[in-house]
């Protein structure tokens, strides 16, 4: 091969890798947002040109990972995008469930497996406390960042930055759930970030307690698992939970996880 069909070759793959970085970005802005976006808004969200985001939108489209603006409807994420992602879950699920199996027969409370969407959480799995009086959530449910164990523990995976932003998508999809004290936040996510651990001491629900931890999968995705119960019965068991969460992230570590 000659040094020019070379560079021919090396300015194609630049340009492959541009116009994936850039449909990653369209992606991006799409998700947690199920009313959908119109290409202006993602436009100004991407800092992308509206003619390059109509381009991208319509190559999403051909693929079914998008579905195109409609009258009266915005650009948003498609089945085919879904499909992909509910095999991830599934494969989280898979691998992670008997650990969390394990884990709920160690402390009998409820464990949560929950996973970033967005600027929310999503719970993929649960297995019920053994207790008269549990807490429990659906799965699929989305909750907040900002006021939840598991959400923290999220939260703490990225540096301030992103962090920052990832609260800020937070309260904006959970106006219900205002943040009194962010600095207060701040020096939380920095602490569960030395010690992987992060609490929600009756800040999402009054009268439920958790503590939570969470890693970044080979993919880079943070996946979290918590534990919550009734506060008084939270209380007493504090350091025992706490405990049984760090000895599951080491084995979490190293069915799925990577260091970030």
């Amino acid at each position: 091969m000659d040094a020019d069909s070379t560079r021919d070759d090396d300015r194609s793959a630049g340009l492959g890798v541009q116009v994936i970085a850039r449909a990653a970005s369209v992606l991006r802005v799409l998700e947690g947002r199920p009313e959908g976006l119109s290409l202006g808004q993602i436009a100004r969200e991407t800092g992308l040109a509206r003619s390059t985001v109509q381009r991208i939108v319509a190559a999403l489209a051909t693929e079914y990972f998008v579905s195109e603006a409609q009258p009266g409807r915005g650009v948003r994420i498609g089945a085919g995008l879904a499909r992909i992602a509910a095999s991830i879950r599934s494969n989280l699920t898979e691998i992670l469930h008997p650990h969390l199996l394990a884990l709920r027969d160690e402390v009998e409370e409820t464990v949560d497996l929950s996973i970033l969407s967005g600027g929310s959480g999503v719970f993929i799995d649960q297995i019920p406390g053994r207790q008269r009086l549990v807490a429990l959530s659906g799965v699929g449910e989305r909750f907040p960042l900002h006021c939840t164990a598991n959400g923290k523990a999220i939260l703490a995976c990225f540096d301030k930055g992103e962090a920052a932003a990832l609260i800020d998508k937070s309260l904006a999809e959970h106006p219900e759930h205002p943040l009194p004290d962010r600095a207060g936040l701040m020096r939380e996510i920095e602490a569960a970030r030395s010690k992987h651990l992060a609490f929600d001491l009756g800040e999402h629900g009054i009268g439920i307690s958790a503590v939570g931890i969470a890693m970044l999968d080979a993919f880079g995705r943070p996946v979290a698992v918590s534990i919550p119960a009734p506060t008084h019965r939270f209380d007493a068991a504090r350091e025992k939970l706490a405990n049984a969460l760090l000895g599951l992230r080491e084995k979490m570590r190293g069915a799925i996880g990577r260091e970030r």
